[in-house]
């Protein structure tokens, strides 16, 4: 099983000009539980099925599982989803050494809210921290996806 290792902040700036790209996402949760999340995505054309497990105590280091499924199964499958859908633009920016952060602005249930991660080959990777980069939120479980999912930011 892949581990995956990331930090999360909150975005203060201009961010959308240094993408190189950028894709429309939705995406739902069969389970939220907090050993475990069922994860459903639908990236523009391509369906995928994630299994993450519970983070590290710094909020940074979980097992992750994913697998790309056909479109039509993920259409089908979105539709057994707990409720909220996640709907979000991804943009993706270089930072260095074969770094990105992956910047998503939300809408629906949580437009108004935008959150760059950042994905690390290990707890300790240092990476350039640019001017648009605001207050990081690593670990803090209401940023999670799956959480957003259950009580979006327009509830806060």
């Amino acid at each position: 099983m892949a581990k995956e290792i990331e930090r999360k902040f909150l975005v203060s700036g201009d961010y959308k000009k240094h993408a190189i790209k950028s894709y429309k996402i939705a995406q739902g949760y069969l389970s939220t539980v907090p050993e475990r999340t069922v994860r459903i995505r639908i990236r523009d054309t391509k369906g995928f099925i994630t299994i993450k497990g519970i983070s590290n105590a710094s909020g940074t280091t979980r097992f992750e599982w994913e697998k790309e499924i056909p479109l039509n199964e993920a259409e089908n499958l979105l539709q057994l989803c707990e409720p909220t859908i996640i709907e979000k633009t991804r943009y993706i920016i270089p930072v260095n050494d074969n770094l990105y952060f992956e910047v998503d602005e939300f809408f629906g249930e949580n437009n108004g809210l935008i959150i760059a991660e950042i994905e690390l080959p290990n707890e300790n990777t240092k990476f350039i921290k640019p001017s648009w980069l605001g207050k990081e939120v690593t670990g803090q479980l209401k940023y999670y996806n799956a959480m957003l999912a259950k009580k979006p930011f327009k509830e806060w």
